[in-house]
């Protein structure tokens, strides 16, 4: 705590340990002091990072997702133009059909989205757990993907080119100055390129100090058999 003559330092040091949120910090007249700026400047860094650097492709290999890339050519063109980063190539259609189980009833997707570190530091512990429980309930689990420059919407495409049921995006989350390893989950029964935004059951804040990923794929686990159930997803679900 860097405030100056806090009138209730005990109540402030308990506000600091409950929220990442830069409080009771003071100020240097009406600027912030060196440590609180500095601190706020390595955070935005990480975040920068977040964004612009790759996913560790080794993990994907040694989870055995195949690999494809959306329209986007590199990172400069996935942040200017988010519309290349929801379509594919036919050739890529062609080639996921083509190496993919067809018509599976849960089809699992990562994606780097806006945070790689976010794939890098959850993707090894979410999987395992969703991909052992789906397996213990039984279900047919497609062939993992991993999309490159990819946008939420890629799982519309790859559910309709492989007529899955239950089809599942794990992405990294636009970083904050929080943390830059966030990654969401969005969830969706029979999703399509004809169904709205709403159609999506989200899960977010999944990450090491926020919704731990043991936890969270525990909980898709529990809403892919809801989905099932209902045979629906989005705002029409009813938990």
């Amino acid at each position: 705590m860097t405030l100056d003559k806090p009138l209730d330092k005990e109540m402030c040091l308990r506000l600091k340990e409950s929220t990442p949120a830069r409080i009771c910090v003071g100020r240097s007249g009406p600027r912030l002091k060196t440590q609180t700026l500095l601190k706020l400047r390595a955070d935005h860094s990480i975040a920068m990072d977040a964004v612009w650097s790759s996913v560790d492709e080794n993990i994907i290999d040694e989870l055995k997702f195949i690999k494809v890339q959306t329209l986007v050519k590199d990172k400069d063109e996935y942040v200017t133009r988010p519309d290349l980063g929801k379509k594919f190539s036919e050739k890529t259609i062609d080639y996921i059909k083509g190496r993919c189980l067809d018509s599976p009833e849960v089809q699992i997707i990562a994606g780097d989205g806006l945070s790689s570190m976010a794939i890098n530091a959850n993707i090894k512990d979410i999987y395992s757990i969703i991909l052992d429980g789906l397996n213990s309930k039984g279900y047919r689990v497609g062939t993992p993907i991993f999309v490159k420059y990819a946008r939420v919407a890629t799982m519309d495409r790859i559910s309709e080119a492989l007529k899955a049921k239950v089809t599942i995006i794990l992405i990294g989350e636009r970083p904050g100055l929080a943390t830059g390893e966030s990654m969401s989950s969005y969830m969706a029964y029979e999703s399509s390129t004809n169904k709205p935004e709403s159609q999506r059951t989200v899960i977010s804040n999944i990450h090491k100090n926020g919704l731990p990923p043991v936890e969270a794929g525990a909980q898709i686990v529990h809403l892919i058999d809801v989905m099932m159930r209902e045979k629906n997803s989005g705002v029409e679900l009813k938990i």
